[in-house]
């Protein structure tokens, strides 16, 4: 896996790399394109993670996720807290996002 020191520089490598959507995430999908597209656990796939942690801010933490969906011909990036666990988002989401 690759390593960025920032989250800027890696969101800026993956734009480089054809991910330009802004992934949204929501209760049972996420969504791009101002909701023009609506996309379910089972139509995407996550291509790579990074997790950054704030040097003395805990709530800096995020992670940026790179996906892809196939079906819909998209590549875009998502980027969340380490809260993910706690949003009331469905069983099929939380598996799909969760990091081993």
């Amino acid at each position: 896996m690759r390593d960025f020191e920032t989250l800027s520089q890696a969101m800026n490598a993956l734009r480089e790399e054809g991910y330009v959507e802004d992934f949204n995430l929501k209760q049972n999908c996420i969504e791009c394109g101002n909701g023009e597209f609506t996309v379910f656990h089972n139509e995407f796939e996550i291509d790579e993670y990074f997790r950054f942690e704030g040097m003395s801010d805990p709530g800096d933490n995020s992670i940026l996720y790179a996906i892809s969906s196939e079906k819909y011909g998209l590549k875009g990036q998502l980027v969340n807290g380490y809260g993910i666990y706690t949003e009331p988002i469905t069983n099929e989401m939380l598996q799909k996002l969760k990091m081993d």
